[in-house]
């Protein structure tokens, strides 16, 4: 509605002599202010009133609606607009209240400043509306003078920015929250470092170039060397991550981040910015290129987010640590168990296929371990670790036990042959220079199974496989192994159960005098007859039975049956011996002499009558836990026996440490004795015994021509199909009946 002249004469022309407080000069950013009235004088009259007005260092700019529509339409394209000086009857009598709601709830515009004015106080609407609309002021334009106005547009102005200024700080710490949020889910610095940078941007431009910086490692003797390597980066053109800062080629960027970790406090320049991170032992710059100074409001919002920063560089450090404690090894700081096995996760589920998985296990190293001090043995493993790496293929390894390591890497890298390589030189341990040597399971990605735990399992089978095998020393798994195991593990559990129901027998084999033709004694052989009475080879479910720990209850027992049968024999034949064979696992007892005394006494036998068997390959296993014991044992009076002389690979000087009494020529070197050349081995077997004052028996004869031979070569005693073959305990008594 129009004002009256009266109207506007009073508001253009009173003067206001305290103007000058409000005028001043600002800066060429502007307010912009939208004057609605269908009245273009009051268009006029309200511009020309507010020229040159300056509020907050800023001019006004203006924008002109006639109607409540017109006005709708601007507001909504506008979205600088900060005032609103409105009349409120236009072409409708609530036109202007229409425009009030269309603000405030259509558009959910809070923050924009409302004055209305009429030229009819008739027409105010209600206080409440007043106070639920946020209507700044209200205002007949009568008594709008000059100074009112000006007054009343500053005062909704300031109350514009003290309303951006709250919006802005709670948009800030909603950012700063949701940021912290997001930085509190990466646990790598590299990952986190990144998503500073990223809520950086969010927090001051998208325009910004930063790099966060980290100190470099070492221990410096000048300020002049101190450097800094990059994490992570944001707008800068090339690749710096991981890259010293000097790669930036900004000299005034690496002063400033150096000044800012000497000073350790941020520097807020013009053109940059150095944010010092710090807590704890962990230390940090962030180096910010700006297009625009911070406002205040920035820089206090910067502060407050810099803190949240500084805690969770700590915190990502601290992870890395227990990540690192978690999957690392604290010794070779190779990759433990648990980062192998997702290692051989990504191996499995890989489509390359050229590629294999490998276990190392290091022979003796318990021994060594035992013999020369735990710190002589984990520099060892150190070294084994360190010549590891020496494999240059992209492999990946770990350390998967006490002395276990894994690798996996290209086909043509990892191989028996290649690893093998790596244990023809010897290993420095401090002042020791140890020669040592390895077993090799390994799994092709052909055979390998879809997760890590399956195919650690399938390397594990293939390196216990490689472990029995003394000649090559490594096995690569493949897919009958699983049937294997499988027929491995039922015939063990059927075992078990039958010695249980004391399904197994103790049968004996007689022993003959060459020069007198008389039995001396027997050796004791195990036999399993199962439910279908059928036999199960000794040479099968024996090493079933080392394989189970079985043998070591069943060794007793034979034992204890051999002792019970000598006290059997006593009366009628006292002078015979029963020999009766011992394995690695039993010697490993530490209660295994002990028992042996106590079962003879308990039979109350002749100790010398008992003799015990060992092969000549167990003693390249554990040699001085075997020749201790039966050093132990003889001077009980038990006798000693080396059987398969000749057939492994020990050293001629464990014969001279043994505490023997005899020695057992195979029916190997027995079977071609008769042939021209055959007959040499025996021949030195027999001649090393008399050396070495031993007596000497030989097994496996089955035909006259054999035993002639052998006592042409000075052979004292003989076993063999010829004489008799096993028989059962009842059947041996009967034997020697006979034989009387």
């Amino acid at each position: 509605m129009q004002a009256s002249e009266n109207s506007n004469d009073d508001f253009l022309f009173i003067d206001d002599s305290d103007e000058d407080e409000i005028l001043a000069f600002g800066s060429d950013e502007t307010w912009q202010v939208l004057i609605v009235d269908d009245d273009p004088e009051i268009h006029s009259v309200t511009q020309l009133a507010l020229s040159d007005l300056v509020v907050l260092g800023r001019r006004l700019e203006y924008l002109h609606a006639y109607s409540g529509k017109d006005a709708c339409q601007l507001i909504k394209e506008h979205s600088d607009i900060v005032l609103v000086l409105l009349d409120v009857v236009m072409e409708t009598d609530d036109a202007g209240l229409n425009v009030v709601k269309y603000i405030r709830e259509t558009l959910k515009r809070k923050d924009i400043r409302i004055v209305l004015r009429t030229g009819q106080p008739g027409y105010a609407p209600e206080e409440s509306v007043i106070k639920e609309y946020d209507i700044n002021d209200y205002k007949t334009k009568t008594e709008l003078t000059r100074r009112k106005l000006v007054t009343t547009v500053f005062a909704a102005i300031r109350s514009f920015q003290q309303i951006a200024t709250v919006n802005e700080n709670r948009l800030g710490l909603e950012r700063i929250v949701s940021g912290a949020t997001e930085l509190s889910s990466k646990h790598s610095l590299a990952t986190y470092s990144q998503g500073v940078l990223s809520q950086l941007k969010s927090l001051i431009s998208d325009d910004i170039s930063a790099v966060f910086c980290a100190r470099g490692q070492g221990i410096i003797d000048n300020i002049d060397d101190l450097s800094f390597y990059v994490l992570a980066q944001a707008g800068f053109d090339d690749n710096l991550i991981n890259q010293k800062l000097d790669m930036l080629q900004n000299e005034q960027a690496s002063k400033q981040v150096k000044s800012c970790f000497l000073q350790q406090k941020h520097q807020y320049l013009d053109n940059s910015l150095n944010l010092y991170v710090a807590k704890g032992d962990y230390r940090a710059v962030i180096h910010v290129e700006l297009l625009t100074p911070l406002t205040e409001i920035q820089i206090q919002l910067l502060n407050v987010f810099l803190t949240g920063v500084a805690v969770g560089y700590e915190n990502v450090h601290l992870f890395q640590k227990l990540t690192n404690a978690a999957y690392k090894d604290w010794l070779t700081n190779l990759p433990n168990r648990l980062e192998f096995v997702r290692l051989l996760d990504q191996f499995a589920q890989s489509g390359q296929k050229n590629y294999v998985a490998a276990l190392i296990d290091i022979n003796h190293f318990s021994d060594i371990n035992d013999a020369l001090g735990q710190d002589i043995g984990n520099k060892l493993l150190s070294a084994v670790g360190q010549r590891l790496k020496s494999i240059d293929c992209g492999c990946q390894l770990a350390r998967v036990g006490a002395d276990v390591f894994g690798i996996i890497g290209p086909a043509d890298c990892v191989t028996p042959e290649k690893l093998m390589a790596l244990f023809h030189q010897p290993f420095s341990a401090g002042e020791q220079h140890l020669p040592i040597n390895a077993c090799f399971g390994l799994c092709t990605k052909e055979h390998a199974q879809s997760s890590g735990v399956q195919v650690l399992n399938q390397i594990n089978i293939a390196l216990n496989i490689a472990k029995k095998n003394r000649l090559e020393h490594f096995a690569y798994y493949h897919s009958d192994i699983e049937d294997q195991m499988q027929w491995r593990l039922n015939m063990i559990r059927q075992l078990r159960n039958d010695f249980a129901n004391n399904c197994l027998e103790l049968w004996y084999q007689p022993q003959l005098s060459l020069s007198t033709g008389k039995v001396i004694g027997a050796e004791a052989l195990l036999r399993w007859r199962t439910a279908d009475g059928k036999f199960v080879s000794p040479a099968v479910f024996i090493p079933l039975a080392e394989y189970s720990g079985l043998i070591i209850e069943i060794g007793d027992w034979v034992i204890s049956q051999a002792c019970k049968q000598l006290q059997a024999l006593e009366q009628d034949f006292s002078e015979l011996s029963i020999s009766v064979n011992v394995s690695i696992p039993q010697f490993r007892q530490d209660n295994f002499v002990d028992n042996i005394i106590n079962t003879i006494n308990q039979h109350k036998i002749k100790p010398s009558k008992l003799e015990l068997e060992i092969t000549e390959n167990i003693l390249m296993d554990e040699p001085q836990i075997i020749i201790d014991a039966l050093t132990k044992l003889k001077a009980q009076g038990i006798s000693i026996a080396l059987d398969d002389f000749g057939t492994g690979f020990s050293s001629l000087s464990y014969l001279q440490k043994l505490p023997l009494d005899r020695l057992k020529v195979d029916r190997a070197f027995v079977t071609d004795i008769n042939q021209e050349g055959q007959s040499v081995i025996a021949e030195t077997i027999i001649n090393l015994g008399k050396k070495m004052q031993l007596k000497v028996i030989a097994e496996g004869i089955e035909e006259i021509e054999q035993q002639e031979r052998l006592i042409e070569l000075g052979c004292d005693e003989v076993q063999g199909f010829y004489y008799a073959k096993p028989m059962p305990a009842e059947d041996f008594i009967n034997f020697l009946h006979q034989q009387n």
